[in-house]
């Protein structure tokens, strides 16, 4: 299995390779040369195993540089129950008629970006010592993936970690759960702006290709291959969970602000698992949802990007949706190069007619949830199931539901626990989320982290002054 990007670049590459590098040298995302397919027979094997044992099975067809036992160690390593308190790992539960909720959001951080995080930690850390190097890991969150990052590199040798994140715009929880980590390698970075701003300045460090190299720099957000290829298990295992037997098709509702984590529900449809829909839910950032409507993406300045109670959604140029887009475009990377040219000129491009007829028999559909919204599937949910949803959530059901057909399974995915967003909770129901014992006053709990503006430079010299060399 060789990988390619997606401007054209850079080719050949194998997935130890990528694993570290991140973004392309080009500027482009890494996509397999081929996605490989599973038939129903392949289906009917893989139900019934465990958790580890199926992300082994898939983990395999797009990673032959390792050798499988490592592989299957490192697999082995990451999904257990001690880590994330269920040995089906991404447990479903029935909701309502039709409509079913996957845990994604079990371990360590409460949040679904551990379900990768946990694995790229453990890859990282096994790589890293065959090669004899180090990394400096740089990233961007916007709530989830910063937290689950640390909690999966913290203290592991030879890597430093530099988590870029807007100031003041996450939860108290998300905050706490990431400044209060006092380890030597770990730095949080609050940046003087919204999350797309952060998200530039990582890809703004990833295009100096000199400066990259010689502070070996590493990325983990969803612009990292690995990232994505774990997540594409969660969608086969939440599909055997729901279905009877291979070939019953599924819908999936995903919340969605940087196109992630629906990225790998549509590389899994794109090897045969049977997903009928995705079913892409936005806040009131909607860049994406117009997309799907009007076939014109328009990224959104730091000044019109909205602070809602879904922060983690709060994102207004969707780094991982280039990979959908070189595929709708027929894997074309002259015009998927040209395109996010556009974006980075005039933040705006329009596909033609001909593109949007492409994009539109790839089975997407879309919505928008808003702050009342939210508050008012909380509050159903509540009331009706005895049960507490957070609000990206709560996003994804209320639009999931109002795409759901009673012959196809609805699976919402659930991708963070409600104690993290207690504020949007408690005016919902009017008392606070439940909250795992071990998370008891974490908000009180001392702070580390370093004030930078969206500045390049100023980034560039703090990297050079804190990283492993």
């Amino acid at each position: 299995m060789r990988y390619l990007s997606t401007r054209g670049g850079a080719s050949g590459r194998g997935f130890s390779d990528i694993l570290l590098e991140g973004l392309a040298s080009d500027g482009g995302l890494f996509l397999p040369e081929l996605y490989p397919q599973v038939d129903a027979a392949m289906l009917g094997r893989w139900r019934g195993l465990s958790y580890a044992e199926l992300a082994f099975e898939l983990m395999s067809l797009y990673v032959d540089d390792l050798p499988a036992y490592e592989l299957r160690a490192i697999v082995e390593k990451t999904y257990t129950a001690e880590v994330f308190g269920d040995a089906r790992i991404t447990p479903l539960r029935r909701l309502e008629p039709g409509v079913f909720v996957l845990g994604l959001s079990n371990g360590p951080t409460l949040a679904f970006k551990d379900v990768a995080m946990q694995f790229l930690g453990h890859a990282f850390e096994y790589e890293l010592k065959r090669r004899g190097c180090a990394l400096n890991v740089l990233g961007a969150t916007s709530g989830d993936t910063g937290s689950a990052a640390e909690h999966a590199l913290k203290g592991k040798r030879g890597i430093q970690v530099f988590m870029l994140s807007p100031l003041g715009r996450m939860s108290e929880f998300q905050q706490a759960q990431m400044f209060s980590l006092q380890d030597a390698n770990i730095h949080n970075i609050a940046v003087e702006g919204v999350f797309d701003d952060c998200q530039d300045l990582v890809k703004g460090v990833c295009a100096d290709r000199a400066f990259k190299e010689r502070h070996s720099i590493g990325t983990v957000n969803s612009i990292n291959w690995a990232r994505l290829l774990a997540q594409i298990v969660y969608y086969f295992a939440g599909y055997f969970q729901a279905t009877a037997a291979s070939g019953e098709a599924v819908d999936f509702a995903v919340p969605t602000g940087n196109f992630g984590n629906i990225c790998a529900g549509h590389i899994a449809r794109q090897m045969g698992l049977p997903i009928r829909r995705l079913v892409l839910a936005t806040n009131e950032n909607d860049v994406l949802d117009e997309f799907f409507r009007t076939g014109t993406y328009r990224a959104r300045s730091a000044a019109e990007t909205q602070e809602t109670s879904s922060p983690s959604m709060d994102i207004s140029k969707a780094s991982n949706f280039e990979r959908f887009v070189f595929d709708a475009l027929g894997r074309d990377a002259r015009r998927t190069r040209e395109l996010f040219a556009e974006v980075e000129a005039r933040r705006v491009f329009s596909l033609t007619e001909p593109e949007r007829a492409r994009v539109a028999a790839f089975g997407f559909a879309s919505g928008r949830s808003t702050g009342a919204d939210r508050l008012a599937t909380i509050r159903d949910v509540h009331r009706r199931f005895g049960e507490v949803i957070d609000p990206h959530t709560a996003d994804a059901l209320k639009v999931g539901r109002e795409h759901a057909e009673a012959a196809t399974p609805m699976i919402i995915l659930e991708t963070a626990l409600p104690a993290k967003f207690n504020a949007t909770v408690r005016e919902a129901i009017g008392r606070d989320a439940p909250r795992p014992a071990r998370f008891a006053g974490i908000e009180s709990m001392p702070r580390r982290f370093t004030t930078l503006p969206p500045d390049l430079q100023r980034l560039k010299a703090f990297i050079a002054e804190n990283g492993e060399r």
